[in-house]
């Protein structure tokens, strides 16, 4: 599972890195995906939104045992 959450990191992470940020998988344990948003997304007013609107949109439809990512 991990992998394939890694894809579906990959293919959302161009758009973090054209706003000065990223994200990194810290863990993937029983449905639950932990991410660090890192550079201008660790700050951001918006970070909320775009880990629930692209982050964990993307990662359940690509991986739909997912039950929901966090940031930590």
């Amino acid at each position: 599972m991990r992998a394939r959450v890694e894809a579906a990191l990959a293919e959302v992470r161009p758009q973090l890195q054209a706003d000065g940020g990223d994200v990194e998988l810290v863990d993937v344990k029983d449905g639950v995906v932990k991410v660090r948003l890192k550079g201008a997304c660790g700050g951001c007013p918006m970070a909320a939104m775009t880990l629930q609107n692209l982050l964990e949109r993307t990662v359940k439809d690509r991986v739909p045992e997912v039950k929901r990512v966090e940031a930590v």
